[in-house]
C-alpha cells in the first residue's frame, strides 16, 4: 500500500533471500545476528552508518526485488557471535524445512 501510494520503501534484513520471496521492494542486506540489524546496543556510529546505507539503496535500486549487500561486517569473528535465539523463530523453522 505505502509502495502504491508512491512512497519508496527500503527494508534492512538480516535474511534477503526470504524478503525478495514475499516481494519486498527494494532490501538492504546486512550479515548482523538476529535483533540488531543495526548494530550493537550504543554502537551510534554502527546504526548511522547501516542507516545511510540503507538511505543509498533507496536513492540507487533500480528495480523492483533489488538486494543490496551492505558492507558491514559484525565486530566478533562468526564462530564467537550468537547470530540468533537458541529456538528458530517460525520464520526460520519454517525455511530450514525446505
Amino acid at each position: 500500500m505505502i509502495e502504491a501510494s508512491g512512497i519508496p520503501t527500503v527494508i534492512v534484513n538480516l535474511m534477503p533471500a526470504y524478503q525478495v520471496s514475499v516481494g519486498a521492494p527494494r532490501v538492504a542486506a546486512v550479515a548482523h545476528p538476529f535483533g540488531r540489524p543495526f548494530g550493537d546496543v550504543g554502537d551510534v556510529a554502527t546504526q548511522l552508518a547501516v542507516l545511510r546505507g540503507a538511505l543509498r539503496v533507496l536513492e540507487t535500486a533500480s528495480a523492483p526485488g533489488e538486494v543490496v549487500h551492505l558492507p558491514f561486517q559484525w565486530p566478533q569473528d562468526p564462530k564467537d557471535t550468537k547470530w540468533g535465539p537458541d529456538q528458530p523463530s517460525p520464520i526460520v523453522a519454517m525455511m530450514l524445512k525446505k
